[in-house]
This record gives C-alpha cells, structure tokens and sequence, in this order.
C-alpha cells in the first residue's frame, strides 16, 4: 500500500513539474512574439530609445531602466474657456533693440515654422489668423514679436502669424493688405478667426483675448496714443477681429483707400450696415502701446479718403473681397512668421 501511494506521489510531481514546464515554454514565446510597433522617441535624458507598444502596455527598452510609462495618445480635451495662465497688465517697453533671437527665445520651442502654435494639452476652441499689413517696419515687427507670441501661446489659441508686406514703392493700402491676408491664411489651414494688428501696437493686458465674438470686436480701445481712451466712438482702428462669417458678410475691407486715413471707419459702417455691432473689452483691460514713429513714407493722408465713407453703403457690395486683385511675389515662412510679399498694383505716390 505504501508503495503504490509513493508511486502516486511521484507520478503527480512528474505531472506537475512537466505542466509547470510546458507552461513557462509557452508564456517565454507569447512574450516574445507580440506583434510590437517600435517607435523612436525622446527621452527625459535627452537620448533616444525604442519603445514597443502592445494593445496592453508600452515598455521601454533601454540600458538605463524599463518601466510601464503611461500611455501617451491621450484624448485631449478641449481648452478652458478662461485660459489659466494669464497674468493681466504687462510690462511692455521699446527702448530695448530687439532682435530675432531675442523673439525666438521668448517665444519658445513651441512655435512651428510659420509663426504656427497650437496647445499640447488640450485642444484650442480658437483657429486664428493673426494678419499684420507690413512695408519697411522690421524693428517694430522684432518688438510685436518679441511680446506677442508668449501673450498668443497663454491664450491657448491655435494661431498663426502673417505678415502681408506690400512690394514696390507705391502708395501704401492697409485695408487691401488685409484682404490679402484673409485669403492667404485660409490656403494654409482652416482658420475660422482673423484678427487684424497693427505692427506698432502690442497690449498692456493679457486678458484682452485675440480671438472672436458673437460680433465684430475692436481690440484696441485704449491706446497710450490717445491718452487710452477711444478718439471717438466710433472709433475701430488698430486692432480688431472678425469671425469668417463676419469678414464674408461685409465683404471684406475696402481695396480703394490709398494712402493714410479713412479705412477703418469705412469697416465700421461695413458692420453696422449688415445689422452687427462692435463689441470692445473695457478700458482697463483694453489698453495699447503703440511704437512711437514718423508716418510711413508713401502711406500720406489721402484728401479723397474722407470722401468715400459717406458713400459706404452704396460700395460695399462692390468694392472688397469680390473685386480683390493682387500677385503674390514670395512666401517666406520663418520660425515667427510668414511673411507674403504681394504686388496690390499700387499707384505710384
């Protein structure tokens, strides 16, 4: 009997041993032959490493460590509509020359060629074209640079940058240059936002949002140029933004206003005309500095200007984006920004 109960027990250990066998045999090949896709990835130490992913988990190989990290194609979810990191009222200065470099490193490592950003952990609720008609203002385009994009990047806005530099030396058009703007941002990404900034004005607060509205908002209500109180009412120069159904309703801006003066009131009546109105932030929070200089060369005041507002009503579904002509001559897309040289077929001054 006692035999027969030893040779039991042996039998099951023989069993046990064997099924203890087969089964680390077949866990080592199922370790083994995961369908795995590498990915090359940076790590914190700043070297490189392959990472095999699994539907399961994602380990890392390296000669240092191996560990389980969390999974990085995360859901991202949409933005605050208060962006958290705002600080308020700015020190902003001109009296430092700025330069390239300078903007880059303020701006960060974050920007895209292009003068592109868009949140890495969440998605913004705003797709922005931020447009600046330009011609021979590089100095203030370093200063507008050099604040704005780390003012655009706490906004959490989804934005580019486009500098619209009219070629030659005719008379100056800021309000075509901004037509122009309008349609080379959209051949870029889809953009549903235009804001329309003046070189020479950067905000002393940044909880003035370039973003848009339920209406047509004018941004700079404030400026130190007019001791940061509106000129006049109906005042909606300097920097003001546009929704693409509120820039398509009014048709866009003028292209008949050469030289200085006339086109942002014409813009205004655009408005008004097609049953909108103009929203501002207070005038705390809208307040601007503007970059002290002599006017611009070729961009005089236009006795013919004041002339054509009163007659806004009769030619703004006549003269805008369905009668806009130009020819792009060069697009420059640098790590701040991208600059479109275009011909607007100006007269000569």
């Amino acid at each position: 009997m006692l035999k027969k109960l030893l040779a039991f027990l042996s039998l099951f250990a023989f069993i046990s041993l064997l099924f203890y066998a087969v089964a680390l045999y077949y866990n080592h090949n199922v370790y083994f032959n995961i369908a795995a896709a590498p990915r090359f990835v940076l790590n914190r130490n700043q070297t490189f490493s392959w990472k095999l992913q699994d539907n399961l988990q994602m380990t890392e190989v390296s000669h240092k460590t191996t560990g389980i990290p969390t999974a990085t194609n995360r859901t991202l979810e949409p933005c605050p509509e208060t962006p958290p990191e705002l600080v308020g009222p700015l020190n902003v200065e001109f009296n430092s020359k700025r330069t390239l470099e300078q903007a880059k490193e303020e701006a960060g490592s974050s920007i895209q060629i292009g003068g592109r950003y868009k949140p890495p952990d969440c998605i913004s609720r705003h797709k922005v074209a931020v447009i600046i008609p330009f011609r021979n203002r590089h100095e203030h385009l370093m200063h507008w640079l050099y604040y704005m994009h780390p003012i655009l990047i706490r906004q959490q806005l989804d934005y580019g940058v486009y500098v619209i530099n009219q070629d030659g030396e005719g008379v100056f058009n800021r309000a075509k240059l901004m037509n122009v703007g309008y349609v080379e941002a959209q051949k870029d990404y889809d953009y549903d936002c235009f804001v329309f900034s003046d070189v020479d004005l950067v905000p002393l607060d940044d909880r003035n949002l370039y973003r848009c509205f339920d209406n047509p908002r004018h941004l700079a209500v404030a400026m130190d140029k007019f001791n940061f109180h509106l000129p006049y009412n109906t005042y909606f120069g300097g920097v003001s933004s546009l929704s693409k159904q509120q820039f398509l309703k009014i048709n866009g801006c003028p292209n008949t206003y050469w030289g200085w003066g006339g086109e942002d009131d014409d813009i205004y009546r655009r408005v008004i005309f097609h049953g909108m109105s103009v929203s501002r932030p207070d005038s705390m929070t809208g307040k601007y500095k503007m970059i002290r200089h002599q006017r611009d060369k070729h961009n005089e005041p236009n006795p013919k200007n004041p002339d054509k507002i009163s007659k806004t009503k009769q030619t703004m579904d006549k003269d805008g984006l369905n009668t806009l002509s130009y020819t792009v001559k060069e697009i420059l897309k640098d790590v701040l920004c991208t600059i479109i040289t275009v011909d607007i077929q100006a007269p000569a001054s």
